[in-house]
């Protein structure tokens, strides 16, 4: 009597080994949509507090005379650019550049990659309320444009 060697899978193993494979799968795709929305979500925290740092920076030299201020201006940038472009030092003969910024940062929510860097934010003057952001003569404050909401549950425009 000769004996058969089978090796390999039988169909009905191949088809469980597929449904858990898929089962995992399933489960692993929210979790990285998770991770990838929390790490957007840093980018976002980050590029806020570059920015809010360099206004807030700008303000300071703009108090100390060292940038240009008119006596109706608020002494806050006229705009986002201005960050990063620089600024005459008016207290050098050279007149040499501040900058306050290498570069302005994306809004990571914004969807649009092409769009220029400081039309992707939300901005605020300093003359608007703090409810009802606006933009005017300069750049007290900035927001993101997004209307979606964070892990938090906070509207990302309210960071």
């Amino acid at each position: 009597m000769r004996q058969i060697n089978n090796q390999g899978f039988t169909l009905i193993e191949i088809v469980v080994v597929v449904a858990i494979v898929g089962i995992l799968a399933s489960a692993a795709f929210p979790v990285a949509h998770i991770v990838e929305q929390r790490s957007r979500e840093s980018e976002l925290r980050l590029a806020l507090r570059q920015i809010r740092n360099a206004i807030d920076r700008y303000k300071e030299y703009s108090d100390n005379g060292q940038i240009e201020k008119k006596v109706d201006e608020s002494g806050y940038p006229h705009s986002l650019n201005e960050l990063a472009e620089g600024i005459p030092d008016q207290t050098q003969p050279d007149k040499r550049m501040i900058y306050f910024l290498r570069r302005l940062p994306r809004d990571p929510m914004y969807p649009d990659n092409t769009t220029p860097a400081a039309q992707t934010w939300g901005m605020r003057s300093y003359a608007s309320p703090p409810n009802n952001p606006q933009p005017g003569a300069d750049v007290f404050d900035v927001h993101s444009l997004s209307e979606k909401s964070g892990l938090n549950g906070i509207p990302y425009k309210e960071w």
